[in-house]
């Protein structure tokens, strides 16, 4: 029987656009998609017999759950300065950097191996931010060119700007997300849109107050008389960016009216939010895994985005793209893209069948399929 190990944990180095569920919904499916004589094992940081008891309730068909003998935040900090915690040999594979990178050789200790995943290139296209999480990045990343046998990256957009960054060469594999499973419309539709506030009409954006994220250029876009006059729904603002999100509000000039903002909205709630939207706006100047893009094209709705180099990937011409650059321009760019894209009935009903064709290319259960496919090549 070969064993898959899967560190499973969902914070140590989540970046904000990848949504906490990642490894247990990867997790899910490699259980589901085991090849014959093969299972998956879950490792944890250490914790108690209840939290143990949570992972394995909530990823049925694990061969079991192992905790490892340190809490995450010594975990993070052994595995950074390669400290061994316990035996780790077997096929290891970790949805992010935290793992066990150390020196080991394929040939003499058949079927251990050990791939680990980054989501973005950010801590080294932008080094200024992040603090210590990115430099925490950065670092196990060094680890991970000595000591990783592979490399997963959710976009080739990703692999191009590490292969041009750090020297993986042909480590990189690129194998792609899906929507989040828990993202799913609930029964009473209607009664959660109605609970909401939803209006009839909206545009929606999972846009936050990240200056990446590009939500000031969208509502300047919203603010001009050429852009569609209803309202828009952010479902991306949290708690702490209020206040800024109230300033650039006030500094683009868009009414409050025009804005409705929904609060950490549950999952249904915000599967209901995205599939009653006109369409979805997406005005990133970076998006790594192109995440609200695909969820928005599982739901069916239109999408509006820019010309980031993962949201080309992964949208592929099934929605219309609005080019940053000039960046003086781009507000502008954005309201003639809305305007003319929701004038045309026609176009729009055209979006909406492509974007479920779409969505079609990405399923965890292809995710699955190729993490095993790629373990199974090493």
């Amino acid at each position: 029987m070969v064993t898959l190990r899967v560190i499973v944990d969902d914070d140590a180095d989540r970046p904000a656009h990848r949504p906490a569920s990642y490894a247990r919904d990867l997790i899910r499916e490699l259980i589901a998609t085991a090849p014959r004589g093969a299972d998956v094992e879950g490792l944890v940081p250490s914790t108690d017999a209840e939290d143990i008891a949570e992972v394995d309730a909530a990823l049925p068909g694990l061969v079991r759950v192992s905790a490892l003998p340190l809490a995450r935040r010594e975990l993070v900090r052994a595995w950074q300065s390669s400290r061994a915690t316990s035996s780790m040999d077997g096929m290891i594979h970790a949805p992010g950097l935290l793992a066990p990178l150390r020196k080991h050789d394929r040939r003499l200790t058949v079927g251990t191996q050990t791939v680990v995943t980054i989501h973005d290139a950010m801590p080294w296209l932008l080094p200024r931010f992040g603090g210590d999480h990115a430099s925490w990045l950065r670092q196990m990343a060094k680890r991970a060119i000595k000591h990783a046998d592979a490399i997963v990256v959710p976009t080739h957009a990703v692999a191009a700007e590490l292969a041009g960054l750090l020297p993986f060469g042909e480590r990189l594999r690129v194998i792609g997300t899906a929507a989040r499973s828990a993202l799913r419309l609930p029964g009473d539709v209607d009664a959660v849109a109605e609970s909401l506030g939803l209006p009839s009409e909206y545009l929606l954006t999972s846009a936050s107050m990240d200056p990446l994220d590009g939500l000031v250029p969208l509502l300047s876009a919203l603010a001009s008389p050429e852009a569609p006059q209803m309202p828009l729904v952010l479902v991306g603002i949290r708690a702490p960016q209020a206040g800024a999100y109230e300033q650039a509000l006030a500094q683009a000039g868009l009414p409050a009216q025009r804005a409705i903002r929904l609060i950490e909205p549950s999952m249904s709630e915000l599967a209901v939010a995205i599939s009653r939207a006109v369409a979805v706006v997406i005005p990133d100047h970076y998006a790594a895994t192109g995440q609200r893009a695909i969820e928005a094209l599982a739901l069916g709705v239109p999408v509006i985005h820019s010309d980031s180099a993962a949201l080309m990937e992964v949208v592929d011409g099934a929605g219309v793209v609005v080019e940053r650059e000039p960046s003086a321009g781009y507000p502008e760019r954005l309201a003639g893209a809305m305007a003319t894209t929701l004038a045309d009935t026609a176009g729009m009903e055209r979006l909406r069948v492509m974007s479920i064709d779409r969505a079609r290319a990405f399923s965890w259960r292809d995710t699955a399929e190729k993490v095993w496919s790629l373990h199974a090549d090493l």
